[in-house]
């Protein structure tokens, strides 16, 4: 399975946007930056993550990106389905029933073996997704990072977050 680029961005802006101070924002042209992406790319991926209220978007001058919700609330599940979609990886096309033979419908009544393992994989896989937080990845992240990484991330916050005047988001 290969998940899109558009993936990883969202995940680490979220990690970014989990680390900025209560009702900050961040601007998508820094994270964009911070990333190495463009700025059209990313922002299409965070306007997903504001459709599926992951994150929120604050317009104006100040304005710009924060978690719409509490870090612990929001899985790499969430955040994958925003940034993918819905649809499972694999979509069975039921091309066993494409055979030169022509074999009656009735042949194929029971459910492909091949899908239903698939999907199996895919529940699993998507279970697994769910149970990652947010906030555990950042945990981890400041536990076991390089020092000097954390420092230059944190710098990084500092330097860009936009602290608002009221907040309703509370993290």
């Amino acid at each position: 399975m290969k998940l899109s680029e558009g993936v990883e961005a969202a995940i680490h802006c979220a990690a970014v946007l989990a680390g900025t101070d209560e009702g900050a924002t961040m601007p998508g042209a820094a994270l964009a930056e911070q990333f190495g992406v463009s700025s059209s790319y990313l922002l299409k991926h965070l306007n997903a993550l504001v459709a599926a209220r992951i994150f929120e978007s604050v317009p104006g001058p100040a304005g710009g990106y924060r978690l719409a919700r509490p870090a612990e609330e929001i899985s790499l599940l969430d955040i994958v389905l925003a940034v993918e979609g819905p649809q499972p990886a694999f979509r069975c096309a039921e091309i066993r029933q494409r055979s030169p033979a022509k074999l009656p419908a009735s042949v194929y009544v029971k459910p492909c073996g091949i899908n239903a393992a698939m999907l199996r994989a895919e529940r699993a896989y998507r279970a697994a997704l769910a149970a990652e937080r947010l906030s555990d990845i950042v945990a981890e992240y400041l536990a076991e990072a390089d020092p000097r990484s954390v420092t230059a991330n944190c710098a990084f916050v500092a330097r860009h977050q936009r602290p608002q005047k009221s907040s309703s988001t509370k993290r």
